[in-house]
């Protein structure tokens, strides 16, 4: 199934011709920062992509990088070097018929909200404990 995503202004687009990767929500204090809230993501294989635009990258971490458009700020993008990227699902077009896995590095969640969609909640990432939400 191909999936195809943009920015907000259109500067970038990019399609996916391969598989997405179980949604999780990723509430850890970067990718709170870099969304203004919490961010929904899957992963796709960096063959499967195809992007169109100029990608700005920033590297956050010495494992990371987060790439977003440098028009309108989109964040669309997150990779940790190991042929994967993680898509911001809130940038691709239409019905992606994913549904949302689970919630990941909740310990680090924002104090003014809760996850109540009753999907299990990691401490850390899915290998780290599960935690009442």
């Amino acid at each position: 199934m191909t999936q195809n995503g943009s920015c907000l202004c259109g500067a970038i687009h990019y399609t996916v011709t391969g598989p997405l990767g179980p949604a999780a929500a990723c509430h850890c204090g970067q990718c709170r920062k870099s969304s203004g809230h919490y961010p929904a993501a899957a992963s796709a294989k960096w063959d499967d992509v195809r992007v169109s635009g100029d990608v700005r990258w920033y590297k956050s971490s010495d494992a990371a990088r987060r790439g977003f458009c440098p028009t309108c700020g989109s964040y669309l993008f997150w990779e940790e070097y190991d042929g994967l990227v993680y898509l911001a699902l809130g940038a691709l077009n239409g019905d992606t018929g994913l549904i949302l896995q689970d919630h990941i590095f909740y310990a680090d969640k924002g104090a003014y909200y809760k996850a109540t969609d009753g999907r299990p909640c990691f401490s850390a990432g899915r290998s780290g404990p599960q935690v009442a939400p």
